[in-house]
């Protein structure tokens, strides 16, 4: 699975790659009730087929009258290079765009011929967010030239006169041992919020009748699984198994990584009880610290179901919490 943002990039390539002229809008900015957040995209043939989303639904109707009636492409004749739409300036524009009260969007129109140049750019922002890499693309407003940023800044956006730096995030990935009821339910609302998810249990009696579909299950041992693909900012380890074979040898490996999230199910005792036994494997006051135990937001949790829910809130907070750490340290 893809994440919406190397969805649109990866359907841009492919375009090119087959000869097709494409359409690309970025929200540059918003205000008031904006539908999507700055950085967001639509990508979209000059025969209409679209990949993303800039708001409800309501622009993108706009702008494929627009591209039927050919006035989006005349104005691009006119300009000659990338240019600003501004929806939801007047009262009559947002009424007959139906945009939530005081919403204004800001968009970055570009026209993207499939050239050698482009079909490469895209090729390589393909391929670095598959990698899970976070990488920028440039922009030039003037020309309308595109180049590849192998860094990416915490602001969605860069502008100024001269061109836009649009920093574009892979895929959060999710790791969860234990083939259980409770897992069963995180992961289906992981996927729901476009999370990748990947169940390990090396116990083959536990996996015989666990399935979710679009969710990756191994069985090879967690301390692996966690070195060979869970060990970055974009990953997060999730212990359900209730088994310290399980968890322990997943949280040993995890709470030495940059993992954004680690977090353990359990009681107060049973939690305390691990705290005291991951120093016997190797971990420092400062790691063990970073231990989600017991996992969750407490809700009063109950259900398997109910656990599921507890658990996504905290992950969710704690991602959205490091998001904006990271913007606060680069202010």
């Amino acid at each position: 699975m893809q994440s919406g943002q190397q969805h649109i990039i990866v359907k841009v390539s492919q375009w090119l790659n087959n000869a097709q002229p494409v359409w690309l809008c970025t929200i540059l900015k918003t205000w008031g009730s904006s539908p999507r957040p700055i950085g967001s995209m639509m990508a979209c043939t000059i025969e209409g087929e679209i990949a993303g989303s800039i708001s409800g639904g309501c622009i993108e109707e706009d702008f494929l009258a627009q591209l039927r009636d050919g006035s989006i492409k005349s104005q691009y004749d006119v300009e000659g290079k990338p240019f600003v739409v501004k929806y939801g300036i007047t009262a009559e524009q947002a009424a007959r765009l139906r945009l939530p009260c005081g919403g204004q969007l800001h968009v970055l129109l570009e026209y993207i011929a499939p050239t050698a140049e482009n079909k490469a750019v895209f090729g390589a922002l393909s391929d670095a967010l598959d990698a899970h890499q976070r990488i920028s693309r440039e922009v030039d407003l003037n020309t309308g030239v595109i180049s590849v940023r192998h860094v990416a800044d915490d602001e969605a956006v860069i502008l100024d006169e001269k061109r836009m730096l649009h920093s574009l995030s892979p895929k959060y990935k999710l790791l969860l041992l234990g083939a259980g009821d409770v897992a069963r339910y995180v992961a289906e609302m992981a996927l729901a919020l476009e999370y990748e998810v990947t169940l390990c249990d090396p116990r083959p009696e536990y996996l015989g009748n666990w399935h979710v579909e679009g969710v990756h299950v191994t069985a090879d041992l967690p301390d692996d699984v966690v070195r060979d693909g869970f060990s970055d900012p974009y990953s997060g380890v999730i212990a359900l198994a209730h088994d310290p074979r399980v968890d322990d040898m997943a949280l040993m490996e995890a709470l030495k990584t940059s993992a954004f999230y680690v977090g353990a199910m359990g009681s107060d005792r049973t939690s305390a009880n691990r705290r005291q036994r991951l120093p016997e494997l190797g971990l420092s006051e400062a790691e063990i610290a970073r231990l989600h135990a017991p996992i969750g937001i407490n809700i009063g949790s109950k259900t398997p179901a109910e656990i599921a829910i507890s658990v996504m809130a905290e992950v969710t907070r704690v991602r959205h919490s490091k998001d904006a750490a990271r913007s606060e340290i680069n202010l």
